[in-house]
């Protein structure tokens, strides 16, 4: 497996300080010598002049956050990363690799979840290229390279998740970030052979597909009903229990049993309605 090495390129200013003076100084004094027919002297000087001027070509570019994958004829020579004028063997092939944090949406897919609901979902994929010999050589486009594969993880991971659960089952609605860290994980995998280091990921949408969309919202809507009696239920009953404690400890009234079931059954009705309830003055008594 090829891995990145430093190249250490020289300071280009100092090879364009040497070489412009010199190729103009060498062609100047072949001209010279040639027109005054010394062609002993002007030749070799017409030649120093070419070295020096196909020399000039070695000088490139380096930006901050760049790299410069550096070939001869097909043999990876290492990649400079020192920003700046740089000079190398001018018959060397130099390709710029952006270092820099990059970040790219996903499309929004529609894929079915563990329990085979169609869903829609999509994410943000933070990255950078931290090899640029894996970036380069071992896969023949890197930036479509991680698209693809982001795509294929996400796609894999909403598979293995439902989208909303019940009790400590891991789901995609109420465990986001757990999710996403996830998500991250299995992507680094898949781009670690490109040289990519994943920064970071984020659900950036996540929904029904439209076709089933208003039947589960239905559905939720009455789990979430189901919930909420659940608890009035629990706090009503509660409640009642303290208020025949109390009754009994403080000896305001002694009831038998069947006023306290009558007592039960009116405060029960009265936590637990949805309507306001309406007072009732019984005059009667609950015996004939």
């Amino acid at each position: 497996m090829m891995r990145e090495r430093e190249f250490h390129a020289p300071s280009g200013l100092g090879m364009l300080l040497i070489l412009l003076p010199v190729t103009v100084a060498s062609f100047a004094g072949a001209m010279r010598f040639i027109t005054h027919a010394e062609p002993g002297i002007g030749v070799p000087l017409l030649i120093l002049a070419a070295i020096c001027f196909v020399g000039l070509f070695g000088c490139f570019i380096v930006n901050p956050n760049e790299g410069r994958v550096l070939q001869l004829f097909g043999d990876y020579r290492g990649t400079a990363r020192q920003a700046g004028l740089r000079w190398a063997n001018p018959f060397y092939s130099k390709r710029r690799v952006s270092l820099r944090v990059r970040n790219f949406e996903t499309a929004k897919l529609k894929v079915n979840d563990q329990r085979g609901n169609p869903i829609e979902i999509g994410c943000v994929i933070v990255w950078r290229v931290v090899d640029t010999a894996e970036a380069v050589f071992h896969v023949d486009n890197f930036e479509n390279y991680v698209t693809v594969q982001s795509e294929a993880a996400l796609r894999n991971l909403a598979s293995r998740y439902p989208y909303d659960a019940h009790g400590d089952e891991v789901d995609m609605v109420s465990h986001t970030a757990e999710i996403s860290l996830r998500l991250k994980d299995e992507v680094a995998e898949r781009l670690a052979q490109a040289g990519v280091e994943v920064v970071d990921t984020r659900i950036s949408h996540l929904a029904y597909a439209p076709e089933i969309a208003s039947a589960m919202l239905r559905r939720q809507q009455a789990t979430a009903v189901v919930a909420a009696r659940q608890k009035i239920v629990e706090g009503a009953v509660g409640m009642v229990e303290m208020a025949l404690a109390l009754l009994a400890e403080k000896q305001v009234i002694t009831l038998d049993e069947e006023r306290k079931a009558a007592m039960v059954s009116n405060l029960l009705v009265v936590l637990c309605s949805e309507q306001n309830t309406q007072p009732v003055v019984n005059a009667g008594t609950l015996h004939h």
